[in-house]
């Protein structure tokens, strides 16, 4: 089986000084592309350590790519710790120095003397194109590995992987096909609860069932190779009858860009009033062009009934012209209310969290989300308020 490996580099990185976005990109993205991570690691920006891991990787991994440290500043260290690993020397290549020289002079600059460390790769490697950056890749082959070494940039790193490192990789290893992978969100039952009646199912051969838990959504995945389709779509059947009412959306796209879909296949138009959530479902839907025809964000000392939420957001709908308005409000000691004005009525639930379970974050994100299923069920024609796990309903309209 191709192995395939990734190692980050840099303190920033090691530490959690910042997310690692490169790592989780590259995992998905080779996932798609039929060549799954096995591993990924971290080193900080030590030359004797960064020398160390390349060479116990090179024994280990079939591919190795290597993100980060190729700029021109002191602490830039995996150019030369690669030539150290392979026993030669870095070599400056004049045709790199040309390309930082014309990048700069595209931007009215003048290159830095210390850039030209970024055209310095080792004896034996290939370079790699980066038409978007100054730090040029490289890859050469150490013991069983191959090796990349790409800069961190996340908008060259990316360009470099799909433009470089994974047609290398098309051509060495043919035979890897993308695997099938169905994906669906819930929302409202816990991942035990699911499990316990998810878990029992027959799976076919190379078929992994998984679990993504992230507040307040559950993802299902079901994974496996393209050969098995047919089984897997019998098996996802039987998932989607166990995720029942709690079932949102399948694929990847998200909640807001399926109503946003919704919402402009029907010529429908939404107006939003909230206040616990500070803005959140303006921000989700704006950015999925939703057609929204205005709103208002009230202070958190603006307390109301269910049935004076319901009132304001029938106001609003007559203020904005508009035919659908979904209405937040404020939290009062643990309840929450969210009240639907549509054509054909006003709908609302108040619900209750659970005491100091989740911080302001979480319940946020849960309440938004909370706002926006409601908004779907209506638009799929279903009953507007469901159940919702952990949260209890405590008042309907």
């Amino acid at each position: 089986m191709l192995r395939i490996e990734m190692l980050s580099t840099g303190d920033e990185v090691l530490h959690g000084q910042i997310v690692d976005t490169n790592a989780a990109w590259l995992a998905d993205y080779l996932f798609t592309q039929g060549l799954p991570m096995s591993s990924r690691e971290t080193v900080g920006d030590d030359l004797e350590a960064l020398i160390a891991v390349l060479l116990e990787r090179s024994h280990v991994a079939d591919v190795l790519i290597v993100n980060g440290g190729l700029g021109p500043t002191s602490d830039d260290l995996s150019a030369l710790a690669a030539a150290r690993a392979c026993g030669v020397e870095l070599i400056e290549h004049p045709q790199w120095i040309a390309r930082m020289e014309a990048f700069f002079a595209e931007r009215g600059r003048v290159m830095s003397a210390t850039n030209r460390k970024q055209a310095h790769i080792p004896a034996n490697a290939e370079m790699l194109d980066n038409p978007v950056g100054t730090a040029c890749g490289f890859a050469f082959k150490l013991n069983k590995c191959q090796m990349f070494f790409t800069p961190g940039v996340p908008s060259e790193f990316k360009v470099m992987v799909e433009q470089q490192i994974v047609p290398r990789l098309r051509a060495s290893y043919p035979q890897t096909a993308p695997p099938l992978c169905l994906r669906m969100t819930t929302f409202g039952r816990s991942e035990s609860d699911l499990a316990m009646e998810l878990d029992p199912l027959p799976l076919p051969e190379g078929v992994v069932l998984g679990y993504r838990s992230s507040a307040p959504i559950i993802e299902l995945k079901l994974t496996g190779p393209a050969s098995q389709r047919s089984a897997m779509e019998d098996v996802w059947q039987q998932v989607r009858q166990v995720a029942g009412e709690s079932l949102i959306y399948e694929g990847t796209e998200g909640l807001p860009t399926l109503i946003a879909g919704q919402l402009n296949q029907r010529g429908l138009t939404l107006a939003l009033s909230e206040q616990f959530t500070g803005g959140l479902i303006n921000l989700q839907l704006q950015s999925v062009q939703a057609p929204l025809a205005g709103g208002e964000l009230l202070p958190l000392s603006c307390v109301e009934t269910l049935p004076e939420l319901a009132a304001r957001a029938q106001s609003l709908a007559a203020l904005c012209g508009a035919p659908l308005v979904l209405a937040v409000s404020a939290m009062k000691g643990e309840n929450l209310s969210i009240a639907l004005h549509t054509p054909n009525g006003t709908f609302g639930q108040t619900v209750r969290y659970q005491a100091s379970r989740h911080g302001l974050i979480i319940r946020q994100e849960t309440s938004a989300m909370l706002g926006l299923e409601m908004l779907r069920r209506w638009l799929a024609g279903g009953k507007v308020c469901g159940q919702h796990g952990w949260l209890t309903v405590i008042e309907m309209l």
